[in-house]
């Protein structure tokens, strides 16, 4: 039998664009007991509620990737609400779990963990010399803060809790609202929107210099049940593709793979967000086994595809 045929596995934030992925590679990997709390059923910022679930479901395990997030506009506009949201999430799901005596919660945390001015590429160990990237350090403080918890909860009580970092992600199912979309899926919907109206440019934010990293959503999700099944520690561990590229070469790239032929107009009035962007991956492929396979103009073809034949707006 697999590991994972008899177990009881909560995933919060399954319904979302990465916990969609998760829950089909559990199911892909034999997993029957799959629960998806919903947040009109259960606020997870709120102890009784989460204690609610956990009795209710009584898991083997807790995968938690909800999330309250967006890209560079939506972190300026609600830095408090990103802060207390994600925060409360992760503390009273780890909490609530352990006095419960759950066996594992896997924690997903985020990119915006790293300071600033990181060295390239991002090693765990760099985790805490400076603080994150002003526009996303609300966000990411909170997030990063269940590391803390994982690593002091199995110091005093021998909970096991492990915690994964996820560079940006990328994929079919993104939220391609404009408002609070990270850069591909902004990127993709401005240019196929652009083509098919005919305009004559597009705006993009900042100047183009920063560089990011991007992993599929696919991949992303396989890294995590890996992890999930294989890994007992709360170090920390980067979940990436390993690859950089600039802003202004991601704008060239999705231009040519949509087809749009008009003009880029670069706003440099608006934030590049943190300078660089790229992990050292090597940990998750030591410990359990973990490398990126889909090609990233691979991805970004199958997201545009989905973009065009899916998406309503």
């Amino acid at each position: 039998m697999s590991f994972w045929s008899e177990k009881k596995i909560v995933v919060t934030g399954g319904a979302g664009f990465l916990g969609r992925v998760v829950v089909e590679e559990l199911k892909n990997k034999g997993c029957c007991q799959i629960v998806v709390p919903r947040s009109k059923d259960y606020d997870l910022r709120k102890t009784a509620a989460i204690r609610k679930l956990y009795r209710e479901v009584k898991p083997d395990m807790v995968i938690h990737l909800a999330a309250v997030v967006g890209g560079i506009g939506a972190n300026q506009k609600n830095p408090g609400k990103y802060f207390y949201d994600n925060l409360m999430m992760g503390v009273e799901l780890i909490e609530q779990a352990r006095q419960l005596e759950i066996p594992k919660l896997v924690a997903v945390g985020t990119i915006c963990a790293y300071p600033k001015f990181c060295p390239v590429p991002f090693k765990e160990e760099d985790l805490w010399n400076g603080y994150p990237e002003e526009t996303n350090a609300p966000y990411g403080v909170a997030k990063k803060a269940m590391l803390v918890q994982s690593q002091a909860y199995r110091q005093q009580y021998g909970f096991n809790s492990i915690y994964l970092l996820p560079v940006n992600l990328y994929g079919p199912g993104d939220n391609f609202d404009l408002e609070s979309s990270h850069v591909i899926p902004a990127l993709i919907r401005k240019c196929v929107e652009a083509k098919k109206s005919k305009a004559k440019s597009i705006t993009v934010w900042g100047t183009g210099k920063a560089t990011r990293e991007f992993l599929y959503v696919d991949d992303a999700a396989r890294g995590i049940v890996l992890a999930a099944e294989k890994y007992n520690s709360s170090e920390p561990v980067n979940l990436g593709a390993g690859f950089e590229i600039s802003i202004k070469d991601l704008v060239t790239l999705i231009v040519r793979l949509t087809g749009f032929k008009g003009e880029v107009i670069w706003d440099s009035s608006k934030p590049d967000g943190q300078p660089r962007r790229c992990l050292d991956t090597q940990r998750a492929q030591r410990e359990f086994g973990f490398k990126a396979k889909i090609g990233f103009e691979q991805g970004l073809k199958k997201t545009i595809q989905w973009y065009d034949q899916y998406y309503k707006g």
